[in-house]
């Protein structure tokens, strides 16, 4: 669906630097962030940022394992700011096991990993994110 949803973009000459419908970020930033998210997030995180199913249960290890970050769990609780400071810090100064990318990421390929999740986020809770975190589009 999203392919789709993506070619009939590009079809009706909208530029990939205009902000997607309805969102903080832009088509470019979209792609961008599916790349970076298939070779750092997937492993962890899951396809379409499912995450794991029995994310809110403690492991053997006493950790609980990678939530999903689909709108499902509790990443659209928080503002972008937190977002981008937990994907550059990873989770290990909390007591978690979420490897820190500050040194690999930019600050833009972090952007565009928040903005892949998010796309797949429904647009009410998107719209709830967005009152929660005072973004204006």
């Amino acid at each position: 669906m999203r392919i789709i949803f993506m070619f009939i973009l590009f079809l009706g000459g909208c530029s990939q630097e205009r902000p997607v419908q309805g969102r903080w970020y832009t088509l470019s930033q979209l792609q961008q962030g599916e790349k970076i998210y298939k070779e750092n997030c997937l492993v962890c995180h899951k396809a379409r940022a499912s995450g794991t199913a029995e994310w809110k249960k403690t492991l053997a290890d006493g950790h609980y394992p990678p939530p999903p970050l689909d709108g499902s769990a509790h990443a659209w609780h928080h503002p972008l700011s937190t977002l981008s400071r937990s994907i550059k810090n990873g989770g290990i100064p909390l007591g978690g096991v979420m490897p820190a990318f500050a040194d690999k990421l930019s600050e833009q390929e972090v952007l565009a990993v928040i903005a892949y999740f998010q796309s797949f986020w429904t647009q009410q809770v998107y719209q709830d994110w967005k009152a929660r975190d005072g973004i204006d589009l």
